[in-house]
């Protein structure tokens, strides 16, 4: 087995891709779930998020290959200043047990050495949750908010009770001040990438400010405010924003943010368990939504 790191290529975003999604299909299946089946424009997506993490990144994103060059693993890691961050570890089910997840975590964590926190947004996997503990993290159980936006969930929430923005690039300051002020680092150049594929929306008035990423699969994430008044009225824009029928999904939430459990609820979506957020040297940030790949 060889350890190298990834390469901003399209056949290396492919390999991560490939190794994930068997990985965690495996691990449906061990939970009698189905397996993923993601349209070609959410594909493309996570090949442009494996490449992107490459050029950023490329001392924490790591790919393991078998004897004759296939892939068997990856591990992908961010830092951000000084807030290091696990966007990915897979390995794939035929090569596990075998030291290989182990090499790989131990390189993303030498990676991270040098920062006083680490986040990572972990699934249910018990092995992994295993692997995260014994690296010095803290689980925090999590949960996901789902369910189809419909007519009734758009009546059942309440009127904003102020202004929300359509956010671009120029309010990158605005989105990396927040970023400290709630986990301790800047997302820096992952604001660009995001911006490339989710809709984002902005509060900025005297009485604070919030930012919310909206992805077009009806995923919201990376969501950030000074309060829990703006951080709701966010999650209420971003759910009322996405149009009918679409399959909407808000996740990463510890007992910390209990404000978008009661928007989630109050819409009439479905709450159940859902993996850790796993933290090294920080608190739950708060109010904030982490992205399972921006952290």
């Amino acid at each position: 087995m060889i350890l190298r790191q990834l390469r901003d290529t399209e056949e290396d975003a492919e390999a991560v891709r490939t190794v994930a999604s068997a990985a965690f299909d495996t691990s449906r299946a061990l939970r009698g779930e189905p397996a993923a089946d993601w349209p070609p424009d959410r594909l493309a997506r996570i090949d442009s998020r494996n490449r992107h993490l490459a050029r950023t990144d490329p001392g924490g994103c790591w790919l393991a290959v078998d004897d004759v060059g296939m892939p068997v693993g990856t591990v992908l890691s961010t830092r951000r200043e000084g807030t290091w961050g696990l966007a990915l570890f897979a390995v794939l089910p035929r090569a596990q047990r075998r030291g290989i997840g182990r090499e790989l975590m131990a390189a993303a964590l030498l990676y991270g050495r040098a920062c006083l926190r680490g986040i990572i947004c972990g699934s249910r996997d018990p092995r992994a949750a295993a692997t995260y503990r014994r690296a010095g993290f803290t689980l925090h159980p999590a949960m996901r908010l789902r369910g189809t936006v419909d007519k009734e969930l758009k009546t059942r929430l309440p009127s904003l009770d102020g202004a929300v923005h359509e956010g671009t690039a120029r309010h990158r300051d605005l989105m990396d001040s927040l970023d400290r002020r709630t986990r301790g680092g800047a997302h820096g150049p992952d604001h660009e990438e995001m911006l490339r594929h989710s809709r984002l929306l902005v509060v900025d008035e005297l009485t604070g400010s919030g930012y919310c990423y909206v992805g077009a699969d009806g995923d919201v994430e990376l969501l950030a405010a000074t309060s829990r008044r703006l951080a709701g009225r966010l999650l209420t824009a971003a759910l009322l924003s996405l149009p009918e029928g679409t399959e909407v999904a808000v996740e990463n939430l510890t007992a910390e943010q209990e404000w978008a459990v009661d928007v989630g609820l109050a819409a009439g979506l479905e709450l159940s368990n859902a993996g850790y957020v796993c933290l090294r040297g920080m608190r739950p940030p708060s109010p904030y939504i982490p992205s399972g790949a921006f952290l």
